[in-house]
């Protein structure tokens, strides 16, 4: 073959500056990054470095003539660009050096080139004649396998549930009429009572299964038909029933849980007040017991002391009401009482007011109401009594002597509902991705001119970095949600401390999550995904209340960082001397790992894609933010400060250590669970998609680690140009991975995600 007229040096860089002039906007970072590659490339000569230099001149750009002879050049060489490659571009050129000349090694100042100006196969393989690894929607994986994986050992339980949803009482309505629309979801929470899925989390003897996991699955694939009604069936069978299961005994399980179960016992849970919300220790209402009429008189002191966005409200004919139980003159703290509100005729009782809270941003079909009571009596025997009692004397007793205790371990106990909005969240997110994604698959926008057909959107590397990495996250938090669940129901962890810590912080990082998903989705799909008949708009709404109840998400995670706090404190004082010295040795490794400047500066691909550098990246984190808050507290207190009024200012570090601790929790977890994978095609692919969510997370928090020094600029940069690459690389499986979600062909019902 005729070799060209350019030198066996200077003919590598040819591609180079094709992608560099394509949009003939070089830049002056651009045109820097290149001179320096040139200036410190050894196989250069003085007059191959002139004709590349001459070649940046942006007041003498190269002629139209000589742009079009490197096409020709490149074109005719018949070499294939092979997207999968670690350096495409530099090995695409290197390929091409050789068909004209022999040993034409590969270039590292071209790899310098490569990764600083973050070039991208999909920003430029229309340039050239590439050959992709896999097609762009690939069949190398089956999404029934995938959907089998995340069900787990609830397959069954999710398979029977999914073929329910078909039924045509789930069909959607677009109704916006609250009234019709808390009727048709009422409907549909009583049809699943009665199918016996209410009952699912109960004890065997009273028509459940004792399958709190599988309760959580299906919580999730509720979402995938209505907000409202996975709400509302939370409220009456979890909320309620839950209360009744977890915080009494015998008596009331006996009495409530079999009709509660089946819907024919409505009930909600009454603990937020209007002036109290998320501080249940501090809650007005009162539940004062009467020793000489044997009874418990429930009632609101204040204006704002009533119940207030309580779910099922006017529907109930019984609340389970949190309120402080007063015995004897003395507050023994807040506890459980079943309180009627209705008679048999859904008549209001004697003392009870119920108001509307009226329509609401979403959840319309839930009916939340404020609940006052004035002076009601109930018998005695409606406290649940499984941490507290009073005895045949009137007198109160308890187990648990510490008052502190036996709050958090009351509280605790309804922990599930928490991993509960959370799964409910992430169903929410999946439904839209899926909507979303299916969308970009078929919908086409712009081209080059040169092709007839425009490109999908789902092929622009814009879109594949907003969603894919959302994809990821969704896989990510689903099995933390499903092992959270298998510790809280792990009977012989009696102390659920930690699992309250875990919970709480997931349960915040994972709301936010589905929230944000859901509006990227939404942007995604342009003016479409804001009709309401595309369904995106609607669980927008339904999942933006997710981030505060349950629970406010800025005050669980509060509660998550001080759980980290205590467990700091028990491994610095457990041991004495000898804990101290492990510690500040750890701290102290940390530090000089960070400021190493290999380490720092470690931009390979096998590093970065190193689960053992995942884990140390997010570990450091929240040990450095757990060991940085500690020592300001400590000085504070030290001041002479009060602890409280110390929390208080470092509230935003706590803030900062508790997402640090769940996004790290969530991360380890998937590792694990990936790891036992047995089918390694399979277990490369989940690999990859951990991956993408451990780098994109370093990534979003990657000021944090440049001020640690922990990660050097060059480093940043790789991340970055990592993130965008493992998109590129999903892309092909990205319909698998969606369909894999399990979301059920007629719950897709958003027009925009059907096959045109």
């Amino acid at each position: 073959m005729e070799k060209p007229k350019y030198s066996k040096a200077t003919l590598q860089y040819l591609p180079f500056f094709y992608v560099i002039w394509s949009d003939d906007l070089l830049s002056a970072s651009e045109t820097n990054v290149v001179k320096t590659a040139i200036l410190k490339d050894k196989s250069l000569s003085q007059k191959d470095i002139k004709i590349l230099n001459s070649w940046l001149n942006k007041e003498q750009p190269p002629k139209n003539e000589e742009f079009k002879s490197w096409k020709t050049l490149i074109d005719s060489s018949k070499i294939q660009l092979i997207e999968n490659d670690s350096f495409p571009l530099t090995l695409f050129s290197q390929k091409i050096g050789n068909l004209y000349y022999d040993n034409c090694p590969v270039n590292e100042s071209l790899k310098h080139i490569e990764t600083n100006l973050g070039l991208q196969p999909n920003h430029y393989n229309h340039l050239f004649s590439t050959l992709r690894d896999k097609p762009f929607n690939s069949k190398e994986y089956d999404s029934k396998i995938i959907d089998s994986l995340l069900k787990g050992k609830q397959t069954k339980a999710v398979n029977n549930f999914r073929e329910e949803l078909s039924f045509p009482i789930f069909k959607r309505s677009l109704s916006r009429d609250k009234s019709i629309h808390r009727k048709k979801v009422l409907e549909q929470v009583s049809f699943l009572g009665e199918r016996g899925y209410g009952a699912m989390a109960y004890p065997k003897e009273y028509g459940g299964k004792n399958d709190m996991e599988g309760y959580a699955a299906i919580f999730e694939n509720m979402m995938y038909v209505d907000g409202s009604m996975a709400i509302k069936f939370g409220v009456q069978f979890g909320l309620f029933g839950g209360s009744i299961q977890k915080l009494g005994t015998e008596i009331h399980h006996k009495k409530y849980l079999e009709k509660t179960g089946k819907a024919e016992l409505l009930g909600c849970f009454a603990m937020t007040e209007t002036g109290h919300g998320s501080n249940v220790r501090g809650i007005k209402t009162t539940a004062t017991y009467d020793k000489v009429l044997d009874q418990i008189i429930i009632h609101t002191p204040g204006d704002l002391d009533n119940k207030e966005y309580i779910g099922n409200a006017l529907d109930s004919k019984m609340a389970s009401v949190f309120a402080q139980l007063i015995v004897n003159g003395k507050n023994e703290g807040v506890h459980a009482i079943l309180v009627p509100l209705r008679d048999e005729n859904h008549k209001l009782l004697s003392g009870i007011k119920i108001e509307d809270n009226g329509y609401k941003l979403g959840l319309n079909g839930v009916d939340n109401g404020k609940i006052w009571f004035n002076q009601v009596a109930v018998p005695k025997e409606n406290l649940l009594n499984k941490y507290g009692s009073i005895d045949s004397k009137g007198n109160y007793f308890s187990n648990i002597k510490n008052p502190n205790k036996r709050f958090f371990t009351m509280l605790g106990t309804l922990v599930g509902g928490r991993i509960c909005v959370a799964r409910a969240g992430l169903g929410g997110a999946k439904k839209a991705l899926t909507i979303a994604i299916k969308h970009a698959l078929q919908r086409r926008q712009f081209n080059d001119n040169k092709k007839a057909q425009e490109d999908l959107l789902m092929d622009y590397p814009t879109h594949q970095l907003r969603l894919i990495p959302l994809v990821a996250s969704a896989y990510v938090y689903h099995i933390t949600l499903d092992d959270m669940m298998k510790q809280y129901c792990d009977d012989t962890v009696l102390d659920k401390r930690k699992v309250e810590t875990q919970a709480a912080g997931l349960k915040s990082v994972i709301t936010w999550y589905a929230n944000n998903a859901i509006q990227e989705c939404r942007e995604a799909c342009g003016g479409k995904g804001y009709l309401q008949e595309n369904t995106i708009g609607d669980l927008k709404n339904d999942v933006d209340i997710f981030t505060t109840f349950e629970g406010d998400n800025n005050v669980l995670l509060l509660l998550a960082a001080k759980g980290v706090l205590s467990e700091f404190k028990t491994e610095f004082n457990s041991a004495g001397f000898t804990s101290v010295l492990k510690l500040l040795s750890m701290q102290i490794n940390d530090k000089i790992t960070s400021i190493n400047p290999i380490y720092t500066n470690k931009v390979d691909t096998a590093h970065l894609y190193d689960s053992h550098f995942h884990i140390h990246a997010l570990e450091y984190r929240t040990r450095r933010l757990t060991y940085s808050v500690a020592m300001r507290i400590r000085d504070y207190i030290k001041k002479g400060m009060p602890s409280y009024q110390a929390f208080l200012k470092v509230q935003t570090h706590l803030l900062a250590l508790g997402k640090a601790y769940s996004t790290a929790l969530a991360y380890k977890k998937f590792h694990t669970f990936n790891s036992q994978i047995k089918d390694d095609k399979y277990a490369k692919l989940l690999n990859k998609i951990g991956t993408l969510y451990a780098l994109q997370e370093i990534r979003q928090d990657a000021s944090w680690y440049l001020e640690q020094g922990y990660i050097s600029g060059t480093k940043s940069k790789a991340i970055r140009q990592r993130v965008e690459r493992l998109c590129t690389e999903l892309r092909p499986h990205i319909n698998v991975l969606i369909d894999g979600f399990g979301v059920p062909e007629h719950c897709v019902n958003a027009p925009i995600a059907r096959k045109i």
